[in-house]
């Protein structure tokens, strides 16, 4: 799922190239995209986008005198940018399409599931009611940043992805911030000191701001397309088995209902592998509680 990084370089590429232009025409392929009746989509048709900005990982057009179409890609949408007129919306993956003069803006989205949304809101009070209500931890203080982190009892890990507590965060980038923080997935909030809160804090601005400037560094005046939740240079997300960069160890993945936590047990966890309940109850005195365990374990099973 595009989070924060991936969005913010969506909104700032289709601002320079969609702002001041006309909407000709909006020509939606899937019958699940549209999730709102009223105001018609039909409305946004030959009005000027006056900007386009973020909410959460939405990404927003405004249109001079409304409506306000706000795309949420959810795990598959993309974004494609075409420099041709009417440019034909893929059959298997297409979503949609928003003609501009000279150029489209292609929305696809490459599961059969067909999650990703277009609301169309008629003004900042409905488009507000979107939000799910999260702090943006680019913007906010400290203060702020605690006063959420502690607001409920949860893991960092779930924390960090609730949007009602912060804006933009999802599976991938929590991940790295809590490698960058040398922190457990599993800690739980009201259980962090004064100096852990203010670790994670600095780790989360650090890794989301980095990660901005890198993106737009690759991408320079290119259309964003490579838009992925798998990137060579994380540090543990999608690199299960991989070496941290930080300690050489390799690094371990957690898969709990539909999502997972990737973490190095050297750098965040003291060496401890963690285990979700099941497996746990499951293998019981069986499960492997350091990395030498693990890899006892794995020398048994390697033995004639």
């Amino acid at each position: 799922m595009p989070e924060l990084p991936d969005v913010a370089l969506y909104v700032e590429h289709l601002s320079r190239r969609l702002a001041g232009q006309t909407l000709e025409r909006v020509r939606v392929a899937s019958p699940f995209l549209v999730r709102t009746v009223a105001p018609p989509l039909s409305s946004a048709e030959g009005r000027n986008v006056r900007g386009v900005r973020r909410l959460g990982k939405r990404v927003v057009l405004e249109l001079d005198g409304g409506p306000f179409l706000a795309v949420h890609l959810m795990i598959a949408g993309r974004f494609h940018w075409k420099d041709a007129p009417r440019a034909p919306v893929p059959r298997k993956v297409g979503l949609a399409a928003f003609d501009v003069p000279g150029a489209t803006l292609l929305l696809t989205e490459a599961s059969p599931k067909k999650r990703a949304a277009l609301h169309v809101v008629a003004d900042e009070a409905s488009l507000a009611a979107l939000s799910r209500g999260g702090v943006e931890p680019l913007e906010a203080d400290a203060a702020a940043f605690a006063a959420a982190l502690r607001s409920e009892s949860h893991t960092v890990k779930r924390a960090l992805t609730d949007p009602r507590l912060f804006s933009g965060i999802g599976n991938a980038y929590s991940d790295e911030i809590l490698h960058a923080a040398r922190m457990s997935p599993f800690a739980l909030t009201r259980s962090l000191d004064d100096a852990e809160v203010a670790r994670l804090f600095a780790a989360t601005r650090a890794t989301l701001s980095s990660w901005v400037e890198r993106l737009r560094a690759e991408a320079g005046d290119r259309f964003p397309e490579k838009v992925t939740a798998f990137r060579p240079g994380f540090a543990v997300h999608g690199r299960f088995g991989k070496p941290c960069p930080a300690c050489g160890d390799p690094v371990q993945r957690l898969v709990y209902a539909d999502n997972e936590a990737n973490y190095c047990a050297t750098c965040q966890t003291g060496g401890r592998l963690l285990a979700d309940r099941a497996l746990s109850r499951l293998l019981k005195a069986d499960w492997p509680r350091t990395l030498e365990e693990l890899e006892e374990a794995k020398a048994a099973r390697r033995e004639p």
